[in-house]
């Protein structure tokens, strides 16, 4: 185990904090701490920093009742940042966002195979106030008629001739129709080589004809 008097606090007696959720693996929070607040939080085992505008030691959720319950504290190779495990009580932020961190700099090209293995991760582990983790948690029949209200938005859309009403209501039904598809088990490749075996439009106009 580490001692506090091995790691390596700034000139300020200052180490950063970076604090993640113990279950979703997701960054909340980054803070400070001092000897003082951090013996604080292996004490309480509540997320306890040091304000450098306040000067002055913190207790998170002090004021919002969002405390941080802390499942372990580990220091990196250089002991000189401290990463900080918890099971939160609520939004980490002061903006009511679950985490600090929502404002990109860069993200990977959309893909749906990206989307597909997002809505498995939502699936599989859950997300507070996630959409998506509710649509799972009520089920199939839930998912369905979600299915239908959004398929009936791209007819309504589509007979009005507004292109970029259309667009956004396609989009809303993919969205669904992926969700069912993971809740289906049905894979994106699934319906790649369904297609691509078909030749879908010849099969059509076929079929068309036959009529």
């Amino acid at each position: 185990m580490v001692e506090i008097e091995t790691l390596k606090f700034d000139e300020k007696g200052l180490i950063p904090a970076i604090v993640v959720d113990e279950d979703t693996k997701q960054v909340l929070m980054m803070a400070y701490m001092n000897k003082e607040s951090l013996t604080m939080t292996l004490e309480t085992k509540l997320a306890t920093f040091y304000s450098r505008s306040r000067e002055k030691l913190w207790v998170k959720g002090e004021q919002s009742k969002n405390f941080q319950h802390v499942v372990s504290v580990v220091a990196d190779c250089d002991r000189d940042t401290l990463l900080v495990s918890v099971h939160p009580d609520g939004p980490a932020c002061h903006l009511n966002t679950t985490s600090c961190f929502s404002y990109p700099m860069y993200q990977p090209p959309f893909t749906y195979k990206g989307l597909y293995q997002l809505l498995q991760q939502r699936k599989e582990e859950g997300k507070e106030g996630s959409y998506t983790t509710y649509l799972f948690e009520k089920g199939l029949d839930k998912i369905l008629k979600k299915v239908g209200e959004e398929s009936t938005e791209v007819i309504i859309a589509a007979k009005a001739q507004d292109k970029a009403e259309t667009i956004y209501e396609i989009a809303d039904l993919t969205y669904h129709l992926m969700v069912l598809m993971v809740e289906a088990g049905i894979d994106v490749d699934d319906i790649t080589e369904e297609l691509a075996s078909r030749h879908v439009i010849d099969h059509k106009i076929k079929q068309e004809k036959m009529r």
